[in-house]
């Protein structure tokens, strides 16, 4: 996708869009309702025609050319399965589309239902299975066709979590084995994070920041890119020289700070919940407010002052030493820290940074 622009109306759903997709890879579009993924997505399937730019497919502009001759496989929401067609029928229409003969048809339909572990259903009809069957009818109809790209928008959206999560597992699994160059649109971080080889966080029909799930959480660029993907907690800190802020009685580096910024403004620090460690310490001005068990991690809520309560993760074992009304003393735990310049902190003058 090279500069890509889509306006519907007053509303630009895409401005400017640039993303290169490598052959194989698993690139998950990640952005909140209205971001312009579903649109970028569409504009790839030949759905949509975007107001300017190009689509490149091995290296030939692919914009205006129909869907159905793009070669690209595409798994909705909502699953489109025909329901007076039985799953075998289902997955074999593409197929039948292109003029494949009968006997091909059947065979390929009912290797990609094995791959997907659906071949004991193909007599059955779409209102026989359950939600995560007939995304899996859908998936194996996309991968019938052979396509060069698979585009996935928001297949798991309707499923409930645990088949959710197994689905997810599912598709991962496949699109290795089949090595197919996949595109898969999503809301949902712990989705993108776990299924794609890279992340491209959009946002306002931009890209913010494209890399791989560890790097996006680690290592964002941007402050939008580091509350959307995870909790953060926002500190007060006071910027420091040589590019340096210190924060919950440290100095650490500031990765994003701007030379414009002046020693001694107090700016917002992003920090993880892991970021920050807490210990035991009688009379300490941080007060475990409430422990929230999840497993093996538990989040505690941690209130320094009337206006200012940080998240912070700990093992399950060493968060039941501290139970709501312990006295705790707060330190940062980060190497650096990311900071947002365009958002004054609250009560800056006089809180301890």
């Amino acid at each position: 996708m090279v500069e890509l622009s889509c306006h519907f109306g007053k509303i630009r759903a895409l401005d400017g869009l640039s993303l290169a997709i490598a052959p194989g890879e698993l690139l998950a579009l990640l952005g909140p309702s209205g971001c312009g993924k579903t649109t970028a997505l569409r504009i790839l399937a030949g759905f949509e025609t975007p107001t300017s730019g190009r689509v490149l497919v091995d290296a030939r502009d692919v914009v205006g050319i129909p869907a159905q001759r793009r070669n690209m496989g595409m798994v909705f929401q909502g699953y489109s399965l025909f329901p007076n067609m039985t799953v075998l029928e289902n997955v074999a229409f593409g197929l039948r589309l292109r003029k494949v003969g009968t006997m091909e048809r059947r065979t390929r339909a009912k290797s990609l239902l094995e791959m997907v572990e659906l071949s004991d259903r193909s007599s059955h009809y779409p209102h026989e299975l359950s939600g995560g069957q007939q995304q899996r009818v859908a998936l194996a109809r996309a991968l019938a066709i052979e396509p060069r790209v698979l585009l996935l928008d928001e297949p798991l959206s309707a499923l409930d979590a645990k088949v959710r999560s197994q689905l997810r597992e599912h598709i991962r699994s496949l699109q290795k084995r089949l090595a197919i160059t996949t595109v898969f649109v999503t809301h949902d971080q712990d989705e993108a994070l776990s299924l794609a080889d890279r992340v491209a966080v959009m946002r306002d029909g931009r890209l913010e920041q494209v890399a791989t799930p560890s790097e996006l959480y680690n290592r964002p660029e941007t402050p939008f890119v580091a509350e959307f993907v995870g909790t953060m907690n926002r500190v007060p800190g006071r910027v420091r020289p040589d590019g340096r802020v210190e924060v919950l009685g440290r100095e650490v580096e500031a990765r994003n700070l701007p030379v414009s910024i002046g020693t001694g403004t107090v700016v917002d620090v992003l920090l993880r919940p892991e970021e920050i460690s807490v210990v035991a310490a009688p009379g300490a001005r941080g007060i475990v407010s409430s422990v929230t068990f999840r497993g093996a991690q538990s989040r505690l809520d941690v209130l320094l002052s009337t206006d200012l309560s940080l998240k912070v993760d700990l093992t399950s074992s060493a968060a039941t030493l501290l139970p709501p009304g312990s006295a705790v003393e707060v330190e940062l735990a980060a190497g650096s820290v990311l900071v947002d310049t365009d958002r004054q902190s609250v009560s800056l003058a006089d809180e301890p940074v």
